[in-house]
């Protein structure tokens, strides 16, 4: 059958990308601007509209959706726009371009986004409930760095702006991202949670910390030598093994096994854009068939929380995304000539490698833009960039097929996209059927305050703070296979020497006791009473947050904080636990009343 037969026969409403377009800016450029995130993303969608090759204007006027992948400056409660920032994105980005759109999205976080993005709105496009999208992501992290750094108050840039119209805001979508009990512990940053991740896999493949450090090396180095090719990339310069693998003044150490070279570069002004719309929109547009881009296939795939994971060095459920859209497309890994697997970290990677029998020096190459650490890492758009080159370069090859594997959370959150030029109708998959064989399968018990001989299952050690103190973070097993996380206890040598030897410390017994604090481990429970002393127990004359009162075999125990509706804070709490050890450890006490001062709330809680 004849290409011109194919478009023939397919639905007026499959959905085709036809316009992709990059943008981007170093602070070392001779005519950098310091543009804030809706210009720079503008820039990156007038390109995107000039690639359709049509007028602007009649693109614009067809445009009916406009889609934003989440900025990092708003990934998270915590986050914060010091330069300030639209309050209405995709209308912003939008009014920049001469773009009305009915409907504007700004989508949850996670650098799964843009692919995840690109098949949603396919698919709504296939249901008739848009006929023109354009999706678009946008950071300026280090125009915002710089300007901080740079200038002073007043010369600072005010990227502050009311822009009216309804906005479908998704918000942060961080539920099974991280925890409380995680984030008490240290586990709340990327870089933590990741080399836990990679520790774990660095002992099941029975790998020393120097052969390890050496084969993140040999995986990335190829990418770098692309990103050195590429006009938006923030690090175009190629890196030897050698000078990856080692930690040096310009390469320091990071939570252990990575230092900077292994993991994404955050600091870039990148955007990128892509216009999707119907095949019914695109004749009526008059844009060349020969541009049109299909989706042959697609997953979106989401894995358990981190702590319930059967097994810490490896991701089921990305296989698994990645698996579904290449049945889908009716391809192997082989077929496809283009590839980009999201490369945060190295085991992110090397995941998807071990799965289907993939080199570093695959002659294809990894990444088509040359990774995360490398090209960069723009919070969660990296992939719109991917699905950008992927685009172009099939353009360029008709008939072949490229690939975009885009990563969000902790391997939590993957999708997959498979693109041709070859016509081909809009599957709608069967994701949920998927999902929930992924969620049946069994999971791991987490126990939050851990007490007794344990295991190490994985751990990271950070650098050394300005006082000299470095901080570990354990995760392990308890004797009937309930999982932990814990810190190790400050000061404690032993523990750091058994965690940063030569020999690997996965394996190795450990004793874990909970705490007010949180669970801290120690090598030993002869160690544990030597740093932990238990002394004997008893009721303090007075507490600072609780107020005691014995009555024969009764205690009364009243959370004293009623300015405060009674919440608990770590010291509250760690009064509390002091009572109840010395309640238990009295056997003349029988009943405890816990109760609250005031009569506004028993306990707001932690």
């Amino acid at each position: 059958m004849t290409h011109e037969a194919q478009l023939h026969d397919l639905d007026p409403r499959t959905p085709v990308i036809v316009g992709v377009g990059q943008a981007s800016e170093r602070i070392t450029d001779a005519e950098y601007q310091g543009l804030g995130e809706a210009d720079l993303a503008a820039r990156a969608l007038d390109a995107a509209l000039t690639d359709t090759g049509v007028a602007h204007t009649d693109v614009a006027r067809a445009v009916d959706t406009v889609v934003a992948v989440r900025s990092f400056e708003v990934s998270s409660p915590l986050s914060s726009s010091p330069l300030g920032r639209p309050d209405n994105m995709p209308r912003a980005v939008a009014g920049r371009i001469g773009v009305t759109p009915r409907r504007a999205v700004t989508e949850v976080v996670g650098g799964q986004s843009p692919q995840k993005l690109v098949d949603e709105f396919a698919q709504a496009i296939a249901d008739g409930n848009a006929d023109a999208v354009l999706i678009f992501g946008s950071e300026v992290m280090s125009t915002v760095r710089h300007a901080l750094k740079s200038l002073p108050a007043e010369a600072r840039p005010d990227f502050s702006e009311t822009v009216p119209g309804d906005h479908e805001d998704r918000g942060f979508g961080l539920k099974g991202l991280t925890s409380v009990q995680e984030a008490r512990h240290g586990l709340l940053e990327p870089i933590t949670q990741y080399a836990l991740l990679e520790n774990a896999r660095r002992h099941d493949r029975g790998l020393s910390r120097a052969d390890y450090a050496r084969s993140m090396a040999e995986l990335f180095a190829p990418m770098s030598a692309i990103a050195a090719a590429k006009p938006h990339a923030a690090s175009p310069e190629a890196r030897s093994v050698e000078e990856i693998a080692t930690a040096s003044d310009s390469n320091r150490a990071l939570a252990e096994p990575y230092t900077r070279l292994l993991v994404a570069r955050d600091q870039v002004n990148q955007a990128a854009g892509v216009v999707v719309m119907s095949v019914a929109k695109a004749t009526e547009l008059g844009i060349d068939p020969a541009h049109w881009v299909f989706v042959h296939g697609h997953s979106d795939l989401r894995e358990r929380p981190l702590m319930e994971r059967v097994d810490l060095s490896t991701s089921p459920a990305s296989i698994a995304a990645m698996n579904v859209a290449l049945d889908m497309a009716d391809l192997t890994l082989d077929d496809i000539a283009f590839l980009d697997f999201y490369s945060c970290f190295p085991i992110a990677v090397f995941n998807i490698c071990d799965a289907f029998g993939l080199r570093a020096d695959d002659p294809r190459g990894l990444t088509v833009t040359g990774g995360l650490p490398y090209f960069g890492g723009p919070g969660n758009n990296y992939s719109m960039h991917a699905i950008a080159e992927v685009v172009d370069r099939v353009r360029s090859r008709p008939g072949t097929f490229g690939l975009v594997a885009a990563n969000g959370g902790l391997m939590s959150k993957y999708s997959v996209g498979i693109y041709a030029t070859t016509p081909t109708p809009w599957q709608a998959g069967d994701d949920d059927l998927i999902q929930r064989e992924l969620d049946s399968r069994p999971s791991v018990d987490e126990r939050r305050n851990a007490d007794g001989a344990a295991t190490i299952e994985s751990f990271t050690v950070l650098p050394a703070d300005k006082n000299g103190r470095r901080k570990s973070i354990v995760v392990g097993r308890l004797g009937d296979g309930a999982r932990f996380v814990a810190n190790g206890a400050e000061g404690d040598d032993e523990l750091l020497e058994l965690l940063t030897g030569s020999d690997d410390p996965i394996g190795s017994p450990i004793y874990v006791r909970s705490f007010a604090r949180g669970n801290r481990v120690t090598v030993s429970d002869e160690r544990m009473s030597e740093l932990f002393p238990v002394g004997p127990h008893g009721f303090r004359a007075e507490y600072e947050n609780v107020v005691v009162r014995r009555d024969g075999r009764v205690l009364e125990v009243t959370i004293n904080r009623p300015a405060a509706r009674n919440a608990l804070d770590p010291a509250a709490n760690a009064e509390l636990d002091e009572i109840f050890d010395a309640y238990f450890a009295d056997p003349d006490l029988w009943v405890a009343i816990l109760a609250g001062a005031g009569d506004k709330a028993f306990s707001a809680g932690n």
